[in-house]
């Protein structure tokens, strides 16, 4: 028996933009979704249960009820004992054995990170962070700015006084002139590493600030003037995978929230307090609008 799932990624290109919208709400919630009814899995969608119905019947299933009945007999099968799944069990026609291949390096390299950034480094970093010093000043190189404007704007809402420098030596260069003792400057670095990169950690080490070097396995060379260094793997073709980076930047975040506890919640609280205001603002016509 061909799981509905197989099925559904067999027959996705040939579905209206409204049936795709139910396969991939139903896929995002495995079979739970489809347990429920046609009218809830629609509403999840965004369609409608027509909608829903057309989907089973593209599926070659006589009705709502006989897909159900299917799901439920998945549910059956996968519940069964180890040994019977592996006695008889099948490979997964579902999986895409072409993006798979593309996949598993991937998480080699999630699994190499994890094994690669020492735990004292990473736990150390977090205590800073959570002990809310003077200045958390971050940069990044051409490519890995992206990901530590993400590491600034998810910090900023954890603890105060968290910027982005994505000048250092340009318009964002006072930002290290006024470093004083109890900052905390990161700095990602990754291959070609940037000369300017190596200035940064020298002149934050200068001004007595901490500095916090995220790099690649073959070491920035501002790693050298670096209080803390977490080394990311970021093996890839053509580029380099920022995976395990990404990865990272998350769990420095989610580990600063857990530490700083009912001070970042309350501030993650002001921001979104802050947010509805702004959208409820902008959201109001004026009144030249309304006549």
């Amino acid at each position: 028996m061909t799981p509905i799932k197989a099925e559904i990624h067999s027959r996705m290109d040939g579905m209206t933009p409204a049936e795709r919208k139910v396969a991939r709400a139903l896929l995002a919630n495995y079979p739970s979704a489809g347990l429920a009814s046609a009218a809830s899995l629609a509403k999840t969608a965004g369609t409608s249960s027509p909608t829903v119905l057309r989907l089973v019947t593209r599926l070659g299933l006589a009705g709502y009820p006989e897909f159900q009945a299917r799901l439920r007999e998945e549910i059956t099968l996968e519940s069964r004992s180890p040994v019977h799944r592996a006695e008889h069990g099948e490979p997964d026609p579902a999986i895409n054995a072409e993006l798979n291949a593309f996949v598993l390096p991937r998480r080699e390299l999630l699994e190499r990170m994890v094994s690669m950034v020492p735990a004292s480094e990473f736990d150390r970093l977090v205590k800073l962070l959570a002990a809310q010093p003077r200045a958390v000043l971050i940069s990044g190189g051409y490519y890995s700015v992206n990901l530590a404007e993400l590491l600034a704007l998810q910090l900023d809402q954890i603890i105060p006084n968290v910027s982005l420098a994505r000048e250092p030596f340009g318009r964002d260069s006072g930002k290290y002139l006024d470093l004083k003792k109890n900052a905390v400057v990161i700095i990602f670095d990754f291959r070609r590493h940037e000369m300017a990169s190596t200035k940064v950690a020298q002149q934050a080490k200068q001004s007595g600030a901490t500095v916090v070097v995220i790099t690649d396995q073959e070491l920035s060379p501002s790693a050298a003037d670096a209080d803390i260094v977490l080394p990311v793997p970021v093996d890839g073709i053509p580029f380099d995978s920022f995976i395990g980076l990404m990865v990272l930047v998350e769990a420095i975040v989610e580990a600063t929230f857990r530490q700083t506890r009912d001070s970042g919640l309350k501030r993650m609280k002001n921001w979104e307090e802050n947010i509805h205001a702004y959208r409820a603002f902008a959201a109001t016509p004026h009144p030249e609008e309304e006549s």
